[in-house]
């Protein structure tokens, strides 16, 4: 990792770089704006700058290099000032440069050589950081793909037995599992898109909406901890028809969060509300419960990550990333999230707020979708290696009036397509023999292949993950475990040709 060092002076540049080199750093001399520019583009472990270099071209060079860095990145900058810390231009240095060490001229060379190696080792745990944030990524990628993987069978034989055996025992045994199994892919995804904000790569897919749909939606996620817990529930919206342009997915889980944070610190039979007002330009979604409240200096850093209100002894619930989440979608629309309390065993209040948008702004086709009974095709292949999502997944559909074709691998998905011709295929990507990827891309060259429905059902569902599958030739991506709900109304979307 080498320093690179501007002076104004050809002269002085190369001194301090035989100074370095002879105490076995590596360094680099530059003069000229253009070549800084250069050379800063290419990488560098740290800058070493004379104070009166730090003045109109070069100044400028370097803010913007800084303002245009990685957010794991801060390039350590050591000025070197005649006239010490009070001087006009180290404090100039100090505001618009950041990571800034003062080093007093003249400067003794152990002193000079001390500093670098300290701003070397600040920047080599930078890029150690970058490396772990990385793996960590990959780690809670691999991690949420594995326990996906069993979550779907436990969720498809649920819905099996709740159609089997409807009696009232059954039925609150598989709503048990039902719940639980929710819960635990609500933890999982909430463990990807912390790491996926963290490191900046949590696009947002504004669309239009409506207030209506965003609580409907949040209530159907929400009802079963409010329910469970006896909760009256009161909801308060706007009559009129209130359009919102905004990522529809995050909005709900925002404010679902809310609601199920309310539940969770609520006592039984206590009270939740849910308040939709329109504050031009803002549109806020107030939760209010009357659970045991928060204390006035723990009001802000209930948003952090892994933070959670409970008393002293009391086991933790959940990963405590619900408000962080929250907050962080909601800023990711250009609002913002706020929490209110008048202290313990009084109750709290969350408020959401997201830009409004004017009417003629949305377009009429917000309203939801109204499912088709026949949605599903006759003719259905299922291709999964984990033969207990497969045949549970099979169990489901049948269930649905469809009766599916199973196989366990890629090349025998293209083989039974190439025989049969069934409209959909839902299939997992990640499979021995042949991928589900380069499966779908054979199909696709097939006889018929433009024709039938590729819906990619895995437990890799980062958006990389979703633009993979897309090119592959899928038509759709889920992620597991596949509701059945969600694959008819994809089906029955919009521009989609119904398979037979």
């Amino acid at each position: 990792m080498s320093v690179l060092v501007y002076a104004m002076s050809a002269g002085d540049g190369a001194v301090a770089e035989r100074v370095l080199r002879g105490s076995q750093l590596e360094a680099r001399a530059v003069s000229g704006a253009a070549q800084l520019r250069s050379e800063l583009e290419r990488g560098t472990g740290a800058l070493l700058v004379m104070e009166e270099a730090l003045a109109g071209p070069v100044l400028t060079v370097v803010t913007e290099y800084l303002a245009a860095q990685e957010p794991w990145s801060d390039l350590p900058i050591l000025v070197m000032t005649k006239r010490g810390a009070d001087s006009v231009e180290a404090q100039r240095a100090v505001e618009y440069l950041g990571n800034v060490t003062l080093l007093e001229r003249p400067v003794r060379t152990m002193a000079l050589v001390s500093a670098v190696r300290s701003a070397l080792r600040g920047r080599k745990r930078q890029y150690e950081v970058r490396a772990l944030n990385a793996r960590k990524d990959q780690l809670l990628a691999t991690l949420a793909h594995e326990l996906r993987n069993p979550l779907a069978p436990i969720s498809n034989a649920t819905a099996v037995l709740r159609r089997m055996y409807p009696t009232p025992q059954a039925e609150r045994l598989t709503d048990i599992i039902g719940r639980q199994t929710a819960h635990l892919t609500r933890l999982v995804d909430d463990l990807l898109d912390v790491a996926r904000i963290t490191n900046g790569k949590l696009q947002l897919q504004p669309a239009p909406t409506t207030v209506a749909q965003v609580v409907v939606h949040a209530l159907e996620i929400a009802s079963g901890a409010i329910e469970s817990n006896g909760h009256r529930l009161a909801v308060h919206q706007p009559a009129q028809h209130v359009p919102l342009v905004a990522d529809h997915v995050r909005l709900v889980q925002a404010v679902s969060n809310l609601l199920l944070n309310a539940a969770k610190f609520t006592p039984p039979g206590g009270d939740i509300s849910l308040t939709v007002e329109v504050d031009a330009p803002w549109v806020e979604f107030r939760v209010k419960d009357s659970g045991r409240g928060i204390e006035r200096d723990s009001l802000e850093r209930i948003f952090d990550m892994f933070e959670q209100a409970r008393a002293a002894g009391e086991p933790s619930a959940g990963l405590g990333l619900g408000l962080h989440l929250a907050r962080a979608f909601a800023e990711l629309h250009g609002g913002s999230a706020k929490a209110f309390s008048e202290g313990p065993d009084k109750g709290s209040e969350f408020t959401l707020a997201i830009p409004a948008v004017q009417e003629d702004a949305a377009v009429s086709g917000a309203a939801p979708l109204q499912l088709r009974r026949n949605a599903l095709p006759q003719r259905v292949l299922v291709v999964d290696d984990n033969r207990d999502a497969a045949h549970t997944l099979e169990a489901l559909l049948a269930m649905h009036g469809v009766t599916p074709a199973v196989v366990y691998d890629g090349a025998a998905a293209v083989a039974y397509f190439e025989r049969e011709k069934p409209a959909l295929v839902v299939m997992d990507v990640g499979m021995p023999v042949m991928n589900g990827y380069d499966a779908a891309r054979r199909i696709r060259a097939l006889e018929g292949g433009r024709d039938v429905v590729l819906v990619a059902l895995t437990g890799w569902g980062q958006y990389a993950d979703k633009a993979r599958a897309a090119e592959a030739g899928f038509d759709f991506h889920f992620v597991k475990p596949l509701r059945i709900e969600d694959l008819v109304a994809s089906l029955a979307g919009a521009g989609r040709p119904q398979p037979a």
